[in-house]
């Protein structure tokens, strides 16, 4: 006899259902831009209670959006996922919080510098300009006069030669501690010293560079060259720190190689060492002339402040566009009508972070010129 009983039918899950079953228990993807979208809203109307400010919005809505992010995901996909969007989502706040006072600095810069940015800013000095012509361009009978170019002249200058002077000491330095000092108390020593000038203040490094011309040239003794001098103490130690941990990620292997076919040491580090790390150095340098190009405190006590265009970093005051921004705050030519003073030190601020704007970029240049070449290149 034949079994005649039937199986059971076989039904197989629509697309539909297996799709939800492989989405269960998943956020949605409009959810975190939903709640990126309400915490702004909301982030605004906070800020609007204490007296609405961009930097305080920003700082709102990064932290209701990581708690209110991080919540969603834990309610959706479970406390283990919601735990990994936490330290996701910091990440993401952390970036926003450390941009918005970047972002905040530059627009107030341009927001005040450029309407104050001209011809006459760039290439005019003080000298000759008063009080009676700030108060006739504050009542229309005239534009307002005086530029930064006797700064900007300064700036370049003074920052040349600190420069010149300290990248050679500095690279050099880092050479002998990382290829050639092998931990001897002189490295060692060295690298003490060097540690300890790196938090030295910025006004004992002009009273230093101050008191050692005073003894040579005697007291008072003020000119472009001192002040280089004040700021190469403070760039050195930058320079070395930046380069010997640029030539520590140098790997050996690239020594050994060059040591393997006969190449003298001196050779290896300036034709294998130092073209491997060169952008990394270029990116230090920079660093470094950023440091010290903003300074004010040294310069007032080692260059002192000119209203005229001096060439000579050697003989005669000179002023850099730190010291020309502290005297238009600090001492308007006009003191009953400071808004031209004012509009000159916001153009002045905005020129001083053009300036270190073109460095970085002339030091990528110099590092992609002089970086070893590869395959793809």
């Amino acid at each position: 006899m034949f079994n005649t009983a039937s199986s059971a039918p076989v039904t197989t899950p629509s697309s539909g259902a297996r799709k939800a079953r492989l989405t269960s228990n998943q956020r949605p993807k409009w959810l975190v831009p939903a709640v990126g979208v309400a915490s702004i809203v909301v982030g605004a109307a906070l800020s609007a209670l204490v007296g609405f400010n961009v930097a305080l919005w920003a700082v709102f809505a990064a932290v209701l959006f990581l708690v209110a992010a991080t919540l969603a995901v834990s309610l959706v996909e479970g406390p283990r996922n919601g735990a990994d969007s936490l330290v996701t989502y910091l990440v993401y706040t952390a970036f926003v919080l450390a941009v918005v006072p970047l972002i905040s600095v530059i627009w107030t810069v341009l927001a005040n510098g450029l309407p104050g940015l001209n011809a006459n800013l760039l290439l005019t000095s003080m000298n000759g300009v008063t009080g009676a012509t700030d108060n006739a361009a504050v009542s229309g009978e005239a534009p307002v006069l005086g530029g930064a170019y006797h700064a900007i002249v300064g700036t370049v200058s003074i920052t040349f030669w600190a420069t010149l002077m300290s990248v050679p000491i500095g690279l050099l330095t880092a050479i002998y501690l990382v290829e050639y000092s092998k931990g001897a108390w002189l490295g060692r020593s060295i690298t003490f010293f060097v540690d300890v000038m790196t938090g030295i203040p910025s006004i004992v490094a002009g009273l230093f560079a101050a008191a050692l011309f005073g003894l040579l040239f005697g007291p008072s003794t003020r000119f472009g060259f001192v002040a280089a001098v004040a700021l190469t103490v403070l760039m050195i130690p930058t320079v070395v720190k930046n380069t010997e941990e640029m030539l520590k990620i140098v790997p050996n292997e690239l020594r050994e190689a060059s040591y393997a076919l006969g190449v003298r040491k001196w050779r290896t580090i300036t034709k294998v060492v130092i073209p491997t790390a060169i952008s990394g150095i270029a990116s230090g340098v920079t660093l470094a002339i950023a440091r010290v190009i903003g300074e004010t405190a040294p310069l007032l006590v080692t260059a002192g402040f000119a209203t005229s265009i001096n060439w000579n970093s050697f003989s005669g005051w000179m002023t850099t566009l730190p010291t020309y921004i502290y005297y238009q705050i600090l001492t308007p030519t006009s003191p009953t009508n400071p808004d031209p003073s004012l509009q000159r030190a916001w153009a002045a601020a905005l020129i001083l972070i053009v300036i270190v704007m073109l460095l970085n970029l002339i030091a990528r240049l110099v590092a992609r010129a002089f970086a070893p070449k590869t395959a793809g290149r």
